[in-house]
């Protein structure tokens, strides 16, 4: 019966952390993230050029942090480009912040085409990324802002379509 009692006291406390993780988390996603730095953010685009997230004010702004090296930035990319081109004329757009050295993003957007502009960072970056929401500091992480540059969403992860489009439908 002892043994007995010891798997019930395990088995009720993993349950009531398991619970508390999951309110930790949910109350964390729900928290409003400091976008400050992100839109005080200049960073050079692709041909050298100084860029700020204010220059596409008026639209609703899909912000995601990537880098060639990472699987699932990469994935995530011809969905964007399809998403830019099916729904750029009604007020979206997407910019892409590369934590990456300048010359592999450079090689990269060569070989690929991405209609949308990407704006080159380091590594450093992603204390940025991680004000704005990303708590885990991992890529792909995604920024929406609405048409007057005020945080939506913050998302860490993979992104297609399917989980995009609802999002950014109700904006446009």
């Amino acid at each position: 019966m002892i043994g007995g009692s010891k798997i019930a006291a395990f088995v009720a406390v993993a349950v009531v952390a398991t619970a508390a993780g999951m309110l930790l988390h949910n109350w964390q996603a729900r928290a409003k993230p400091d976008i400050g730095p992100l839109m005080a953010l200049s960073l050079p685009d692709l041909q050298g050029s100084p860029r700020s997230l204010k220059d596409w004010q008026g639209k609703v702004v899909v912000v995601n942090f990537w880098a060639t090296w990472c699987p699932p930035c990469l994935k995530e990319i011809p969905e964007f480009v399809h998403m830019q081109d099916a729904h750029g004329a009604k007020g979206l757009q997407f910019v892409g912040i590369a934590a990456d050295d300048p010359a592999k993003v450079r090689e990269f957007v060569a070989k690929t085409p991405i209609n949308y502009p990407i704006l080159l960072a380091g590594m450093d970056v992603i204390e940025v990324a991680r004000k704005a929401g990303n708590s885990v500091g991992g890529l792909p992480f995604t920024v929406i802002l609405d048409r007057s540059g005020n945080w939506v969403l913050s998302h860490s992860g993979a992104l297609d379509q399917e989980k995009l489009l609802p999002l950014v439908r109700p904006l446009l």
